[in-house]
């Protein structure tokens, strides 16, 4: 999910084909979400965040996981190639849900709390 989500960060694209191959539900929307407003903010993003997810629960179904994602390295800028502010990123906290359905594993639930949070 993440991977798809930097590549259609690229180019600020909403309607990526890819979003849906790892994402669904509400997940799939604020993924969406967030690239609709980059796309009218004007910016796209560079780079790609580190990930390092942790099960914390799970069974055959539906696993839940946390993260602190670092996206340091993965910053927004302008289509003028300057960065869009000073923030230089930072690591957040990530709860996601993964959930299985007619044999595909897809991010369902997703919540990424602020900079700072891990």
């Amino acid at each position: 999910m993440w991977r798809d989500l930097a590549t259609a960060s690229r180019t600020s694209d909403p309607d990526s084909p890819l979003l849906d191959d790892h994402a669904s539900d509400g997940a799939l929307e604020l993924l969406k979400y967030g690239l609709k407003k980059s796309r009218e903010e004007r910016v796209i993003t560079r780079g790609a965040p580190r990930v390092d997810p942790e099960v914390v629960s799970g069974d055959d179904r539906k696993v839940v996981l946390a993260d602190c994602v670092d996206d340091r390295e993965w910053l927004q800028y302008k289509h003028n190639g300057e960065l869009k502010n000073d923030v230089p990123g930072g690591h957040f906290k990530t709860d996601a849900t993964v959930t299985r359905s007619k044999g595909v594993w897809k991010v369902s639930d997703l919540y990424m709390h602020e900079v700072g949070s891990c």
